[in-house]
């Protein structure tokens, strides 16, 4: 391979493919496994992927779980996740959606708590906030905890915030920087908290509107908070203002202002509109809080003031699915350092067709019975069933690669 194939051929080639298949090809040799693993691929294969985004949707289901989640750089972090429903003691789920695998991270032992997800673009590290809100105000170093993934053994760790302030939900990490909304001890009804995830340090601004967001985005670059007003009948037209953070350090703000208008056939939102993000095109994406039949996506391009509204079908939810609420998140893209930073994770898959994930282990070992010593000891002619499927399979993915190979070569030569 070395001496036939160049390698800016075998990048071309491998960074068009899915990361599943990028995944599989990781395994064919030590070589391939360490040029798939190469910064220069794995930037090239990020760019790739962000020219082809997805809209990501989570779907929280009556009766099998209730979380609240956020989204970073291609990982979803559920916050109190019931597994299942019926269990008391809620669990902190960081998953990665693309593989299935996910992590339980260790309980700290509180009562009320907020916790974001983050990450850091220079380390390349994701770090997950807790804040224990118990008293309803965190006051200092007791109440703030941060756990970084990917540095060994998961552990949380103390830290300290220089005010208090009582976290709520509207959150977003823009180049390494999380914003959230809090209330604040002074009788501001709403402030703006910023945590660097890399320095760990918090810093507190003032918001013009004091009535806060109604969610924010990533604006070019920027922190965007938006909001949301509905005609009389709870319907269309609804105003969107935005309110742009120009400057951190002073801090100043932009306000713009626009009226959005659909036909008649999309009927009331009923106060059902949920600000998901921005896509890369710079197009603000709305989307219904609640499943409906059919359920719309709305797409609004500031720069044009246009608004399309784009009918979705979400199979397998059963007969209730107007009683189902569920979370879009704008642009996802395949990232295969995601997929290096969550080695440790399990490789157990989330359950087919659920947002939950199986029961932790228990530590406790069981005897062995003899029904499980003739599971572990298999026959010869099992062995050599085994073995069989084996060179079958590697057959199979090495003519695969073959017929790929000589398809895009051709394609491009």
């Amino acid at each position: 391979m070395k001496n036939s194939i160049p390698i800016d051929l075998i990048y071309e080639i491998l960074s068009r493919l899915p990361a599943k298949s990028v995944a599989r090809c990781r395994c064919v040799s030590k070589q391939w496994r360490s040029i798939l693993r190469r910064q220069d691929f794995t930037e090239l294969f990020l760019t790739r992927s962000k020219a082809r985004p997805r809209l990501l949707i989570s779907v929280q289901q009556d009766g099998i779980s209730l979380y609240s989640c956020s989204y970073a750089s291609g990982l979803i972090y559920f916050h109190n996740m019931h597994i299942p429903k019926e269990d008391v003691d809620p669990e902190h789920v960081l998953c990665d959606p693309l593989t299935g695998q996910y992590v339980i991270l260790p309980e700290l032992g509180v009562g009320h708590s907020v916790s974001y997800l983050g990450f850091d673009p220079i380390d390349k590290e994701f770090k997950v906030l807790f804040m224990n809100t118990s008293d309803y105000i965190a006051s200092n170093d007791v109440d703030h905890y941060i756990l970084t993934l990917g540095a060994g053994e998961l552990k949380w760790r103390k830290i300290r915030c220089p005010f208090t302030h009582e976290p709520v939900w509207n959150r977003i990490c823009i180049n390494g920087v999380l914003y959230y909304l809090a209330i604040s001890s002074n009788g501001l009804p709403y402030v703006l908290v910023c945590f660097d995830v890399r320095s760990e340090k918090f810093k507190l601004l003032d918001i013009e509107y004091r009535y806060g967001f109604d969610g924010l985005i990533n604006y070019k670059g920027k922190l965007c908070g938006i909001n949301l007003e509905y005609a009389y009948h709870n319907g269309f037209p609804v105003k969107l203002t935005m309110r742009v953070l120009e400057d951190v350090e002073k801090p100043e703000w932009s306000k713009h202002d626009y009226s959005l208008w659909v036909e008649s056939k999309v009927g009331k939102v009923n106060y059902n509109l949920s600000v998901s993000g921005m896509t890369a095109t710079g197009d603000i994406v709305l989307s219904m809080k609640y499943v409906s039949n059919p359920c719309y996506v709305f797409y609004f391009n500031p720069e044009r003031n246009t608004l399309q509204v784009q009918s979705v079908e979400i199979q397998g939810l059963g007969a209730n699915r107007d009683c189902i609420s569920y979370y879009a998140f704008v642009d996802y893209v395949e990232d295969l350092s995601v997929n290096d930073a969550m080695l440790q994770l399990k490789s157990s898959p989330l359950l087919q067709g659920r947002n939950i994930v199986t029961k932790r282990p228990k530590p406790k070992q069981r005897r062995h019975t003899s029904r499980d010593l003739s599971k572990s000891a298999p026959s010869v002619k099992n062995k050599h069933q085994n073995k069989y499927k084996f060179l079958a399979n590697m057959l199979y993915h090495s003519v695969g690669l073959a017929i790929l190979f000589f398809v895009l070569f051709v394609l491009f030569f």
